[in-house]
């Protein structure tokens, strides 16, 4: 399998877990330490809390580098993808955080970041850190003033991976082949009729209505409706939901159900994986979980965003920072945290998650030229027009959405009734 070499030009999962109350997280944090921690103290340890399965040996194999070559112990505690957030939330009630932890949707982080537990990055990347990413990184990662959650103005992640969605396909189990893959959602239908072999975790419905709506509507117009500024019972999302009715009525939706429940998507990841599968929906860190599921299994492709026929605009992508860090300035060592987490963003250590893990980077050099893998070859096709937003779903939209999205497959409700619940809840988020 061919890995991206020294330089790639590219760009950027979520799942959704309701955490009550800002996590009643703020009561129990200590103090943060009135000076340098490290200075002066030889045995120092961090702890790393990691969300990612496809990052995991790339990240250990480099935390081990790093305390080679620097003395500073770093652990990496890998619970998994369906328990990371759990153990994120149970460890911010007991006042016990972790150094470094990862980086997950905005919706799921926010509360975190507005009790305190993470670092504003953003100085430190205005004196030069930046240099290390893609200007669209940065972007997508700022919270600015009066955003819709609420999360004071800041940057309090970085990212080594750019993240794009799509939909990966077995060959083998389905009538498409990377030569003649379908381009519209009308092809892909065609294509998979009653077969029955595609599936998308309900918690990635909302990058996938997000993503199809782009046929229809400008970013500007997408943002506005996260907003509150504009319906969601326009045309644009209207048709991207219907695609979801349309898979059900064709035959092409495994089992005729979205699976649901806090690891759906791994579940579902695994079961392609694992060649029970013909196609899903997913984002393109997909590759490197599935070259850790199976790293036998590498006959497969992806797929961008699905166009439509007669649509005014081109698909795009929904952007998303993928894989980083965010530091806990309330721990025990936070500067030395800082610098581990600045030398991970280096290109070297970029390349080393390019090799081993098959992440796409977000370094401007490394993104500059070079070899994607086959696998990312559809994902790595909407970096160009990536969907770059200064907003995203709220809570209570993204919940909505998940719900209506397993009710409209399983025939319990209707578009239009689906898009009317979903207004509401953006109603009772502004």
């Amino acid at each position: 399998m061919n890995t991206l070499r020294t330089r790639r030009r590219g760009a950027l999962l979520a799942g959704s877990l309701s955490i009550v109350a800002a996590l009643a997280i703020t009561g129990c944090a200590p103090a943060a330490p009135a000076d340098d921690p490290t200075a002066g103290e030889e045995d120092i340890e961090l702890t790393f809390l990691n969300q990612s399965r496809g990052q995991e040996a790339a990240l250990t194999q480099l935390a081990e580098q790093y305390t080679d070559e620097t003395g500073v112990k770093v652990t990496i505690d890998s619970p998994g993808p369906a328990d990371y957030l759990p153990k994120l939330q149970a460890r911010a009630q007991s006042g016990d955080m972790p150094d470094i932890y990862s980086s997950f949707a905005a919706t799921d982080m926010a509360p975190f970041y507005k009790a305190g537990w993470a670092m504003d990055l953003t100085d430190e990347l205005e004196a030069g850190w930046s240099e290390d990413f893609s200007p669209e990184v940065i972007e997508m990662s700022t919270f600015q003033d009066g955003n819709n959650l609420g999360v004071p103005a800041g940057i309090y992640s970085v990212h080594w991976e750019t993240q794009t969605y799509g939909m990966m396909v077995n060959p083998a189990l389905t009538d498409m082949t990377a030569d003649d893959a379908p381009a519209t959602m009308e092809e892909f239908i065609d294509a998979n009729e009653d077969d029955g072999s595609f599936s998308i975790a309900a918690s990635l419905t909302p990058m996938l209505v997000q993503a199809l709506a782009s046929n229809w509507l400008t970013d500007e117009e997408i943002e506005a409706t996260f907003n509150g500024e504009e319906s969601w019972e326009s045309e644009g999302w209207h048709n991207a939901f219907q695609f979801l009715v349309d898979l059900k009525e064709a035959g092409v939706i495994a089992n005729g159900a979205l699976p649901g429940g806090q690891d759906d998507n791994p579940s579902v990841e695994t079961a392609f994986f694992t060649q029970t599968l013909g196609s899903i929906f997913d984002a393109s860190p997909g590759v490197s979980v599935g070259f850790r599921t199976n790293p036998e299994f590498t006959d497969y492709f992806s797929i961008g965003i699905l166009g439509a026929d007669d649509a005014p605009l081109e698909p795009r992508s929904p952007g998303v920072p993928g894989k980083g860090a965010v530091i806990n300035p309330k721990g025990e060592h936070p500067e030395a945290a800082l610098d581990f987490v600045k030398w991970l963003t280096e290109p070297a250590q970029q390349q080393v998650f390019a090799e081993v893990g098959l992440i796409l980077p977000t370094n401007p050099e490394l993104l500059a030229s070079g070899d994607v893998p086959e696998q990312l070859g559809g994902f790595a096709e909407g970096v160009a027009s990536l969907q770059v937003m200064s907003t995203t779903f709220t809570t209570d939209v993204r919940s909505a959405i998940v719900a209506e999205a397993q009710r409209l497959v399983l025939g319990e409700t209707t578009v239009d009734d689906a898009l009317a619940t979903i207004q509401a809840a953006q109603d009772r988020s502004s």
